[in-house]
């Protein structure tokens, strides 16, 4: 159960390759079953994307789906316009980090939280989950456009274990990639860095496993650990100390619902 919200500490430094709370094939290929669950959970995760120091965060564990309104750290808050076998389509409203001044080197700006606006759409088949998705920031942060696209593959290695592998990728516009990575000329100044300007591309890769395990009809315990690489023109950002970098998350949830 871990999964949805490894995406949610992954987004702190990278993106999200992970699916919903609930952990199973079922719940993907009927999207529209109504639950609750909640939780507590830590997670291990760089401060950013490409830095050198790592923070331990404590998150909370959701996964809502109330009819076509869902509520998850993959997604964000929403609704489901299409929500049929192995079919969903949605919009949400999401969050996107930021970083702290702290966390950048000295004579580097922090960057404000924010949140987006999203539109995705996955596809399950023969077991397989296919996503893609879009997100336009419209407060804070970048306001920049990511486009991202996964794979999963749950497998239901026993009554009680769920294991799912993914990978995922991204793709960010100019504007997020230069607020997100950038350096302006007065940063150099004051930082030493050189000056960097951000442009269009592939922005990084992800792998994540996620198992899940249900201690009993209501509680289960989740854990997730991956690594996301950064690609093309991003991995040579001055803000980069490392191009590749692990995370984990660790939580336990608790069904509400049925």
């Amino acid at each position: 159960m871990a999964a949805g919200a490894a995406a949610a500490a992954a987004s702190l430094s990278a993106p999200a390759c992970a699916q919903d709370l609930s952990g199973s094939r079922q719940s993907f290929e009927k999207p529209s079953n109504d639950r609750i669950l909640l939780g507590i959970g830590a997670a291990a995760t760089p401060v950013y994307q490409g830095a050198d120091d790592y923070r331990v965060l404590p998150l909370p564990a959701i996964d809502i789906a109330q009819g076509p309104f869902f509520a998850n750290f993959r997604n964000g808050v929403g609704v489901n316009l299409v929500a049929r076998r192995g079919l969903t389509v949605g919009s949400s409203v999401t969050f996107m980090p930021g970083y702290r001044r702290r966390d950048v080197p000295v004579g580097v700006g922090r960057l404000s939280s924010g949140a987006g606006a999203r539109a995705f759409a996955s596809l399950s088949s023969g077991g397989v989950i296919a996503t893609v998705g879009a997100t336009q920031g419209f407060v804070g942060n970048t306001r920049g456009f990511v486009a991202d696209a996964s794979l999963s593959y749950p497998i239901v290695a026993s009554r009680k274990l769920i294991l799912t592998p993914s990978i995922a990728t991204s793709f960010a516009d100019r504007r997020h990639n230069d607020r997100y990575f950038g350096i302006t000329a007065a940063e150099a100044q004051t930082s030493g860095l050189e000056a960097w300007r951000g442009k269009a591309g592939f922005k990084d890769a992800s792998v994540l496993m996620t198992a899940i395990y249900r201690l009993d009809d209501r509680f289960s315990l989740s854990g997730s650990v991956g690594a996301t690489t950064l690609l093309g023109r991003t991995a040579d950002s001055p803000l980069v100390a490392h191009r590749t970098l692990p995370m984990g998350f660790l939580s336990l949830t608790y069904r509400l619902s049925p």
